[in-house]
C-alpha cells in the first residue's frame, strides 16, 4: 500500500511531517509513504501580517481541499493553525503526543525579557503575543515579522530586531533550542489553543486511513486540545482576537487556564478551572463563560472594530 501525505514546504513543516511518518513506519512497515508539498495562501502571501489576511485556514485550506479531492490521503498540520471549524468533509483523525506548549524569547546576547532596554524592538506575527508584550512591557516596540523560523532568527542576529517570540515546540523540532534566551511561564505568555500539538487530517469518509492513524493518537493531548478549542469557540474567537488557552491533563484530571487582553494592552481577564478529563468540552465552555462574565465580549468588540470580523 502507498499513502500520500500533504504538507507545506517550510523546513519546520517537513520536519513535523517526517516525525509523524517515522512513527507510522515503525507501526506499519508494510506501507510506503510519499510526501506531496502543497503551497498555501500563507506561503504565497509573505509580506502581510498573518492577522490581516482575510481568510481562515491560510496554512491549511489548499492542503485540506487536496484531501477532499482525493489527491492526497492525509495531511500533517500544526494544530494551533487549524481553524476550530474544520474544512467541510475533513476530520482530525489523530493528534500525536504534544510537544512543548511554551512561548520563548530569542534575543541578541540572550538578554532576558525584563532586561531588554526601553524601546527595544520585538518581532511577532501574532496578535496574542503582541498583546502580551504590551501588557507586560508597554515600553517595548512591537513590529510584525514573517518568514521561516531560521529566517526570523537570522533577522535578530543581523540586528533588525532586538528579539522575537516563537513557539518552543518548533525550535525543539528543528534542533534550535540553543538559541532560546528565555522560556516564558504559561500565565505570562499563555499559548494559542493547540500550540505544540500536531493534527493529522483525513477525509471524513476515509475510514481505512483513519484506522491506520489511530495508533499514534494521544488521548491526553486530545483532551487538552478539546478544552482549549472549546474555550476559543465559546468566545467566538479567532486569530484577530488575542485569546490564550492552555489545558494540562494529569491522569483523569484536566485543568484549563484562559485569558484575553484589551486593545490598549492595559487590561487582562483570566480564569482557571479543573474538571474530569471526560469533561473537556464543558470545561472550555465554563472558563469561556467566566471570561465573558468579566467582560471578554467588550474586549473582543475592540479588536474586531480595529482588525475586522471573520
Amino acid at each position: 500500500m502507498i499513502l500520500t501525505v500533504g504538507t507545506r514546504g517550510s523546513k519546520l513543516s517537513l520536519i513535523q511531517t517526517k516525525s509523524v511518518l517515522d512513527h507510522l513506519k515503525s507501526i506499519h512497515p508494510e506501507i510506503e509513504f510519499k510526501v506531496k508539498v502543497i503551497k498555501t495562501l500563507g506561503d504565497k502571501e509573505r509580506k502581510k501580517p498573518l492577522f490581516t489576511i482575510d481568510r481562515k485556514g491560510i496554512f491549511e485550506k489548499e492542503i485540506d481541499m487536496a484531501i477532499v479531492r482525493g489527491e492526497i490521503d492525509f495531511a500533517v498540520h500544526s494544530l494551533k493553525d487549524v481553524p476550530i471549524l474544520e474544512t467541510p468533509k475533513t476530520i482530525i483523525a489523530a493528534i500525536p503526543k504534544r510537544s512543548s506548549p511554551y512561548d520563548v524569547l530569542i534575543s541578541k546576547g540572550k538578554i532576558s525579557f525584563n532586561a531588554l532596554a526601553k524601546g527595544a524592538v520585538i518581532g511577532t506575527g501574532s496578535l496574542r503575543r503582541m498583546a502580551q508584550i504590551k501588557f507586560l512591557r508597554p515600553d517595548l516596540e512591537v513590529r510584525p515579522i514573517r518568514g521561516n523560523v531560521d529566517t526570523r532568527i537570522k533577522k535578530v542576529k543581523m540586528g533588525k530586531f532586538d528579539g522575537i517570540i516563537l513557539a518552543e515546540a518548533g525550535l525543539e523540532r528543528m534542533g534550535l533550542e540553543n538559541q532560546i534566551a528565555e522560556r516564558f511561564s504559561l500565565d505570562q505568555f499563555t499559548p494559542a489553543a493547540g500550540q505544540g500539538a500536531l493534527a493529522i487530517v483525513v477525509r471524513e469518509d476515509n475510514e481505512n486511513v483513519a484506522r491506520l492513524l489511530r495508533p499514534i493518537h494521544h488521548p491526553l493531548t486530545e483532551a487538552e486540545v478539546i478544552a482549549e478549542r472549546s474555550l476559543v469557540f465559546s468566545l467566538e474567537g479567532g486569530c484577530r482576537v488575542p485569546i490564550g488557552a492552555i489545558a494540562r491533563a494529569y491522569n483523569r484530571t484536566l485543568s484549563l487556564y484562559g485569558c484575553i487582553y484589551s486593545l490598549d494592552g492595559r487590561k487582562k481577564i483570566y480564569s482557571f478551572a479543573k474538571g474530569n478529563i471526560d469533561e473537556a468540552q464543558d470545561l472550555g465552555k465554563k472558563v469561556a463563560q467566566s471570561l465573558i462574565d468579566q467582560g471578554a465580549k467588550d474586549f473582543e468588540a475592540e479588536w474586531r472594530e480595529k482588525y475586522g470580523a471573520w
